[in-house]
């Protein structure tokens, strides 16, 4: 079964030209304005909405935000389309819940990518977590918590870290406080030498939540913490927020590239 696409946008032109790119492979839905977009999803839910972000009367933003804030359509993966906005609107958009955003001048096949990418979630590669912990327990708890979710990366010997990096390029570190030989703290600007991985995020762990371990965990560099035992559903919940702005913030960090 084909799937539906309902593309919003103010100017007809757009309408007609992004049609005509991907009737091919979609339902197209078009849609000049908000109002007429709402009237669309009163008898059609589609599979994905592609939405302009600079509107003149509602613009993208407002729009995506009475979606999301509507139980029926909040599930609908939304892909903000663009000809040159600003990164504070598009960051702005995925904090209200955007999957992703594309650029209008995008060739077929880069749009058509980025589209079955979230039609079809499981194509996507899964995120790269390194955990190190000299406990193998908590990194078989931190393996089965993640398992469906991540691409995850054990280490008990903090020591072979710089070594693996050499190997692999994780999406975000987990790191164990107080090990024998290297604290975790020790590991950050270990981890910041590496020009990938100079905002690459690091949540520490440990069993000692203290104000001062919490303190410099945030001031050398870690974005949260987390306290042992270790609970299955705070640490997806912490690391998927993570994940989530990370790799939006790195897709921004092309969009120059993008447009030239």
């Amino acid at each position: 079964m084909r799937k539906k696409i309902l593309y919003v946008d103010d100017v007809s032109h757009n309408l007609i030209t992004m049609n005509m790119r991907l009737k091919k492979h979609f339902d197209i839905f078009p849609a000049k304005n908000s109002e007429t977009m709402f009237e669309i999803l009163e008898t059609t839910i589609p599979d994905l909405i592609l939405l302009d972000i600079n509107m003149p009367k509602s613009s993208g933003l407002s729009v995506l935000e009475r979606l999301k804030a509507t139980d029926k359509y909040a599930h609908i993966p939304v892909v903000f389309l663009t000809i040159g906005g600003s990164k504070s609107n598009l960051l702005r958009g995925m904090n209200l819940g955007a999957a992703d955003y594309m650029l209008k001048s995008w060739r077929d096949e880069k749009i058509l990518e980025c589209i079955n990418l979230h039609l079809e979630p499981e194509r996507q590669e899964k995120p790269i977590i390194l955990a190190i912990d000299d406990d193998p327990s908590i990194l078989k708890s931190v393996n089965f918590a993640l398992k469906d979710r991540c691409e995850t990366r054990t280490l008990t010997e903090p020591e072979k870290m710089q070594d693996l990096l050499s190997i692999i390029t994780p999406d975000l570190f987990l790191i164990d406080c107080h090990m024998p030989d290297i604290n975790g703290f020790d590991l950050i600007p270990k981890i910041r030498a590496f020009p990938q991985h100079e905002h690459t995020p690091i949540l520490f762990f440990s069993s000692a939540g203290t104000y001062d371990n919490v303190s410099a965990a945030l001031t050398l560099g870690a974005e949260d913490f987390i306290r042992k035992p270790i609970d299955p559903d705070i640490l997806r919940a912490r690391i998927e927020a993570k994940l989530k702005h990370y790799l939006f913030i790195r897709r921004l960090r092309t969009y120059e590239k993008d447009i030239i």
